[in-house]
């Protein structure tokens, strides 16, 4: 296998709470827009939590034919959506052996809604009318599978499943195989729609989520008056193509995938490690695979969930990786003040929101960031968008079981 070759973004897709393709998503995210809303998706009478940034006015028939919508889980027929959408972009199809073709595509949770329906029916009903889609409709591979299918991809076929951190471990992985030689293009990102009652009472029981009634009072990453993230959904899709047939193709090519940081605290199934050693590690591996070095002007799309114990624990992670100076100087935000934690899609659309970022050199604010913490003295880009001329951009993401990824971006 050779080694070490380039790898570059060529397709991008999105199905979010700031809206159904990537013009939207991304003109969301710079502009400020706020996706936190009110639940719709089941009554939230009897939850503490009332709010969720949902995806809206997502029509699965856009994409797929009626008899598999009605087979597939909604998180998968977000994954299937947003991954036609890169598809198309990059104009891939037909350009790679099918066999130097993979899909390597995240989720934290997978079909938790097919799992809530099913076992309602089995308590209600009796086991006799569970479906017998009930196993692949719930199962945390099937967008993978499904993705594969639909573009005949017959290299790996495979989910990361690392929490909050799925997205990004998926995206890592999928640049070693093209990297290393495994595959030409892979499809890769993450998908999730856990806005569902089981999922949103187990968050609220372990004091995860906010329970604030006003959205713009909701995620608040790096500010005193955090008190738990909002629960987001939807896909983020990427095409990931070595660079050499990406040019050759001329083909329109948003960013390099340069850095690739993976690890795990070893410490706790939901904390972060106190010292932050984990994701300090995950950063500093992705710095020194992307060639860091002290003049480069840097863009950090923070895990930033706005729980009390993250925003902190990842401040002490960038000062580790960066050193305090020039931590200081990083522009940081973190897009879940607009987007919600998206799980194991979260990976996927602040990866997205670093090539952006990249291209058009303007940094996505923190919104509602009005009384910043202390313990998170950061340069957090607040309410609004500003310019910079960033040269690496960095998107961590961390995940209960102690998962960190670091992905790093850089221009072509």
């Amino acid at each position: 296998m050779s080694e070490n070759r380039r790898v570059v973004v060529t397709g991008i897709g999105a199905i979010t709470p700031l809206g159904n393709n990537t013009a939207e998503t991304w003109n969301g995210l710079k502009n400020g827009k706020n996706g936190i809303a009110p639940i719709t998706l089941f009554d939230t009478e009897k939850f503490k939590t009332k709010l969720g940034a949902e995806v809206k006015g997502f029509d699965p028939m856009e994409y797929l034919e009626v008899n598999d919508v009605l087979r597939t889980d909604r998180y998968a027929q977000f994954a299937v959506a947003a991954a036609q959408q890169a598809v198309d972009e990059s104009g891939i199809k037909g350009t790679v052996q099918p066999e130097r073709f993979a899909v390597m595509f995240g989720t934290g949770i997978g079909g938790i809604g097919t799992f809530e329906t099913e076992h309602t029916k089995l308590m209600e009903k009796g086991p006799r009318r569970v479906s017998p889609l009930f196993v692949p409709m719930m199962i945390g591979n099937m967008a993978a599978g499904m993705i594969a299918i639909r573009h005949d991809c017959r290299g790996s076929a495979m989910p990361a499943v690392t929490a909050c951190a799925s997205g990004s471990n998926a995206i890592g992985e999928a640049l070693r195989l093209v990297r290393h030689g495994y595959a030409d293009a892979v499809i890769t990102g993450g998908a999730e729609a856990a806005i569902v009652p089981s999922a949103i009472a187990g968050f609220v029981n372990m004091q995860a989520l906010s329970t604030s009634e006003n959205p713009d009072e909701a995620s608040l990453p790096f500010d005193k008056r955090r008190g738990g993230f909002v629960i987001g959904e939807g896909a983020v899709a990427l095409v990931l193509e070595e660079y050499e047939h990406a040019k050759a193709r001329r083909v329109k090519i948003y960013g390099e995938v340069c850095g690739y940081g993976s690890t795990c605290d070893a410490y706790h199934i939901t904390a972060p490690h106190p010292e932050a050693r984990g994701g300090a590690q995950a950063m500093i591996e992705a710095m020194k695979e992307a060639g860091y070095d002290k003049n480069d002007i840097v863009y950090i799309n923070a895990h930033g969930t706005g729980t009390p114990m993250n925003d902190v624990i990842e401040t002490a992670a960038i000062k580790k990786a960066l050193g305090e100076d020039k931590a200081k100087d990083a522009f940081v935000s973190s897009t879940k003040s607009m987007t919600g934690h998206m799980l194991g899609a979260a990976g996927a659309i602040e990866a997205m929101a670093c090539l952006f970022a990249l291209n058009e050199d303007i940094i996505p604010p923190t919104i509602n960031l009005s009384e910043q913490d202390e313990n998170c003295d950061l340069n957090c880009v607040p309410k609004t968008a500003v310019k910079a001329n960033i040269t690496l951009a960095l998107s961590n993401s961390l995940g209960f079981g102690g998962h960190n990824a670091c992905l790093a971006f850089r221009k072509v």
